[in-house]
């Protein structure tokens, strides 16, 4: 009898749970319903977004197709931003650090006037740097390989100078390019067959190379069709326009010059370096430039030296580089015995580092028969296999596996790049930049024959990985954007800047950032910035004043991810003309 209280007060206890639950459940029914209906102001803006963020066409309003006409859109803004003037129509091809009125104040001794002499502060233009009247949007791939508007570049003096040798025509409003070339007058394509007859070419051994004083990078331009990468530069010199034709072009290419500064790429880098009569004195300075292209040349990778006064086999020569250099591998060799060694530990150390006369050490190996620094697949397989720098530990806090999480972590971006942007894959853009390029991994999730990627190494990076870019067969270049980059304006279709405003909100003023980006895009290009939501903001503003048109976009993980994505398009307008907008 004892037992019935307890039973009586279990069942009104489980009573009182039942109709609780069952209120709670109604309560959070009619909050849903609330929401869902908008009353909320914040809630009723994420309702939206999620609208939007279901279709594909995330951003229907920015439009990235050519456009010729047109006037300057509404800011919609509660503060009017800072607006950018045209500079004067004589900067419409103006390279800061590479201007031929400061170079000529610096001595021609190994030269020093070609190298990098950027201005100082209070020397910089805060000015858009027009395009020329009647440019047009570059043709596309492979036909902007022959054929450039003579309206980008109007330049012809080398049509005349260099006639006989073939490397450019003028015919009516364009330039054509044969092909040809100094040292190979019967074109670029029977030239690279020759020196595939004794360097593997075409099997995916050799797959970055780099071409000294390229003239208009024929030589690149036809390496292409081969499968091979190559890095062009020369100097912004007598030969007029030589490295803006390139760009012109879609060939990869930078100003630069052998001079007393090292080259801006890292050691082991490329499997193929060239020089095609190129008049660099290879000899001078106790070999200074020949251990220079050593440095950056890796383990078993070739050069070629071609033209006057060597003459074999078609007048070329081709010296494939050992596998292991380092002081034991030359103590016992009599010929060597005055050979000095660089000191390990400063062979990425470049960015305005003077070249010595020594040379550049190998990693240590465990037998004769390693490969130093670890052995390279052929491309396409490198491009996702592990590189040996990553798979050696010779990358702090990198490894192997975290090499693939940030390869699949950049094949979702671009993913949703391509739903943003529906034009990335359609040839719309060939010359492509990554202003921070990390591991590689979007140029990597880009590869594609119509198109190709510069991947910066910005010299303040945490970790610097361009040693891994170029294991990956990718090619890029150190630089620190406080300053201007080595080429021309409207070199790039696309550039993107992942984390690059949060990395130099403290070094530099992003302003100056963002008109070297407007500088080196053509017009009509598109950017993809990826950043935080703060930063993105304020660079935001800065761009309503630049000419362009921009909008936000939600990570791909949904809005409560803080990083966001802001896609931009510069207007097209040219010296003394209207713009278009896309709003």
């Amino acid at each position: 009898m004892a037992l019935k209280p307890n039973l009586a007060d279990g069942r009104t206890r489980s009573s009182v749970q039942i109709f609780i639950v069952f209120g709670l459940c109604c309560f959070f029914y009619i909050l849903g319903a609330w929401q869902r209906s908008g009353f909320g102001k914040g809630d009723g803006i994420a309702l939206e977004m999620t609208k939007h963020g279901a279709d594909c066409n995330i951003i229907p309003t920015l439009n990235f197709e050519t456009h010729h006409a047109g006037e300057v859109g509404n800011v919609d803004e509660s503060e009017k931003p800072k607006s950018f003037q045209p500079c004067p129509p004589r900067y419409v091809d103006y390279t800061p650090c590479q201007d031929q009125k400061r170079a000529m104040t610096f001595p021609r001794d190994n030269m020093i006037y070609r190298e990098r002499h950027c201005p100082n502060e209070d020397k910089k233009l805060h000015c858009l740097v027009p395009a020329p009247k009647g440019y047009v949007t570059p043709f596309p791939w492979p036909k902007s390989r022959d054929y450039v508007p003579f309206a980008n570049a109007p330049y012809k003096a080398l049509t005349v100078e260099k006639a006989i040798q073939n490397w450019i025509q003028y015919e009516g409003n364009v330039f054509k390019f044969p092909g040809g070339g100094t040292q190979f007058p019967q074109g670029a394509d029977k030239y690279i067959d020759q020196l595939a007859s004794v360097i593997p070419i075409t099997n995916g051994t050799v797959r970055t190379a780099l071409d000294t004083g390229c003239g208009v990078a024929s030589w690149g331009a036809y390496l292409w069709s081969r499968n091979v990468i190559a890095m062009s530069f020369a100097p912004r010199d007598s030969h007029e326009a030589q490295v803006q034709f390139a760009l012109e072009r879609g060939v990869p290419a930078v100003i630069g010059v052998l001079g007393t500064i090292k080259m801006p790429y890292p050691s082991r880098a490329f499997d193929m370096a060239h020089c095609s009569r190129c008049l660099i004195p290879w000899g001078a300075n106790d070999g200074m430039y020949l251990k220079e292209v050593d440095r950056v040349l890796r383990p078993g990778g070739y050069w070629v030296l071609s033209g006057p006064p060597i003459n074999w086999r078609n007048n070329y020569k081709a010296w494939q580089r050992p596998k292991r250099v380092n002081d034991d591998s030359c103590r016992g060799r009599q010929d060597d015995s005055q050979a000095s060694f660089c000191k390990a530990g400063e062979a990425n150390d470049v960015w305005y580092k003077k070249m010595d006369a020594c040379i550049t050490p190998y990693p240590d190996v465990s037998n004769p028969d390693e490969v130093s620094g670890g052995e390279l697949k052929p491309f396409p397989e490198r491009l996702y296999a592990a590189p040996p720098r990553i798979a050696s530990g010779s990358v702090p806090g990198v490894s192997v596996e975290t090499y693939q999480e940030d390869n699949h972590k950049w094949k979702k971006h671009v993913s949703a790049y391509k739903r943003i942007n529906r034009l990335i894959d359609s040839g719309r853009y060939r010359n492509i930049l990554d202003m921070n390029a990390g591991l590689g991994g979007f140029a990597a999730a880009l590869d594609s024959p119509k198109l190709w990627v510069m991947n910066v190494m910005p010299t303040i990076a945490e970790k610097d990985t361009l040693g891994v870019i170029y294991e990956r067969g990718l090619i890029g270049i150190y630089h620190d954007w406080c300053e201007a980059f080595s080429t021309y304006p409207r070199t790039y279709d696309l550039i993107h800047a992942h984390g690059l405003f949060s990395l130099y909100k403290d070094k530099c003023n992003l302003e100056d950032i963002l008109l070297e980006m407007d500088r080196i895009l053509r017009p009509e290009g598109a950017v993809i910035f990826r950043d935080e939501v703060g930063v993105l903001i304020k660079v935001k503003k800065i761009t309503a004043g630049m000419r362009w048109d921009a909008k936000m976009v939600d990570h791909e993980d949904g809005p409560l991810v803080p990083e966001k994505i802001l896609v931009a398009v510069k207007q097209y307008w040219v010296v003394g003309g209207n713009t278009t907008s896309m709003q």
